[in-house]
């Protein structure tokens, strides 16, 4: 299908960027969808939006000329569209038209691969109808990934009220619960293991999946696209240290993230909320390198994360700068203890990320006696499997040991027994 892309770059925008930057990212994520051939993409300037139409009159009819002549079908417009303005424009120009929520939420569909993904994909998508009156209720019979906004099999619209729709949410909403209590046995089963969890978080497009890779020899997918990485993906890494920890690539993040999104991905970015260490991975050469920043600190704080939870900021695609600007940010990052300048490509800077991994989940250790009873076998030899046990002396109770661990192990060991 042709489409083309539109960015309305609103004078009175409270949240105006840079539309050039802006129109780019939204033709990168245009190129995310498959079977689109993106024919052309513009920036509209407007003083303020028009209820009705979104854009005027004048300029409604010099887009709908261009897109007759360049026999478009689809028009994605980066920025929300009220239902209305949907309709209206998709009369006047004869096309479908897809904002930027629902084009990201079709990425999403046609990328979730786990079971949590899609329901979680399509949770989001119901909420997002719901609000927009039921405009096309099509997952149902959905043949090929995606929701069906964009069209192909599967595209038959179902004629659907707000009840039904709410039925569906609360049914996915239960099967979700199972998902989730799936994952909270695993998290529990991993707590019984004294490894940290150190979890990548950034923009999309940042490289952390490469980053993941390249620490941990693993195959993750890495493409130069946004939301190449929709599932989480967790591996186990030992730092140089010999301390082993457990490496969890998550989501990208992007600005104006629909919010259906980041309900719906909460419990899969409960991840991040858990981990022990978070790296912030930047891609430093990209010109809103501190506007994307920014965005990933307000997701951060919409899911819950602490301000201040222990977290290390990367500095990525440090091999994609000129001399003078990549020995600027080195000295920059040398000056902090917690930014580091690197190359996830060539593996420049990884060497110094590591050691800062493991000084940063180093855990200050302290002496300690417990008493472990005659029917915990168990805990008794994981307590000397980890090398805790300083002393013991067995007495009528049990066996009453001197041990020198860490809180960490301690909760650990707690989960044991």
């Amino acid at each position: 299908m042709r489409a083309w892309v539109l960015h309305p770059d609103i004078k009175n925008d409270p949240g105006r960027r840079s539309p050039e930057f802006a129109l780019d990212e939204a033709v990168s994520l245009a190129h995310a969808l498959p079977d689109l051939y993106i024919a052309g993409s513009d920036v509209v300037r407007l003083p303020k939006a028009h209820p009705g139409l979104l854009f005027g009159s004048g300029k409604i009819e010099e887009l709908g000329q261009i897109f007759k002549d360049e026999d478009i079908g689809l028009v994605l417009v980066d920025g929300p569209v009220t239902p209305v303005q949907q309709r209206n424009l998709e009369r006047e120009w004869r096309v479908k038209l897809l904002d930027r929520t629902g084009l990201i939420l079709e990425i999403f569909s046609d990328r979730a691969r786990t079971r949590e993904g899609v329901l979680q994909v399509e949770m989001a998508a119901l909420s997002y109808q719901r609000t927009r009156l039921v405009r096309a209720w099509t997952h149902l019979e959905r043949q090929r990934g995606g929701l069906g906004f964009v069209g192909g099999p599967g595209e038959t619209q179902i004629e659907a009220d707000r009840r039904a729709i709410d039925d569906a949410i609360n049914r996915i909403k239960r099967q979700l619960s199972k998902v989730v209590k799936t994952r909270a046995l695993h998290r529990a089963a991993r707590a019984k293991v004294p490894f940290p969890v150190v979890a990548l978080v950034g923009y999309t497009n940042a490289g952390k999946s490469t980053l993941f890779n390249r620490l941990t020899g693993s195959d993750v997918m890495v493409k130069d696209m946004l939301f190449a990485t929709l599932d989480p993906t967790m591996r186990s890494l030992t730092l140089p240290s010999a301390d082993e920890i457990i490496l969890s690539d998550t989501v990208g993040f992007i600005s104006d993230l629909p919010t259906q999104l980041v309900a719906a991905f909460r419990a899969t970015l409960e991840e991040v909320l858990d981990a022990d260490l978070i790296l912030h991975v930047r891609d430093i050469s990209h010109p809103e390198s501190q506007e994307q920043a920014a965005d990933v600190d307000d997701i951060l704080a919409e899911l819950g994360v602490d301000e201040t939870a222990p977290r290390l900021e990367i500095w990525n695609k440090i091999d994609r700068l000129d001399a003078d600007r990549r020995d600027a940010l080195q000295t920059q990052a040398d000056r902090s203890d917690e930014i580091f300048a690197v190359s996830a490509l060539t593996g420049d800077g990884l060497d110094q990320l590591l050691s800062a991994v493991s000084g940063a989940l180093q855990d200050p250790k302290y002496d300690d006696q417990i008493l472990v009873p005659f029917d915990r076998g168990r805990a008794r030899a994981w307590l000397y499997e980890k090398n805790l046990v300083e002393d013991e002396l067995q007495t009528d109770d049990g066996w009453q040991l001197d041990v020198r661990w860490s809180k960490r192990h301690r909760q650990a060991y707690q989960a044991i027994v």
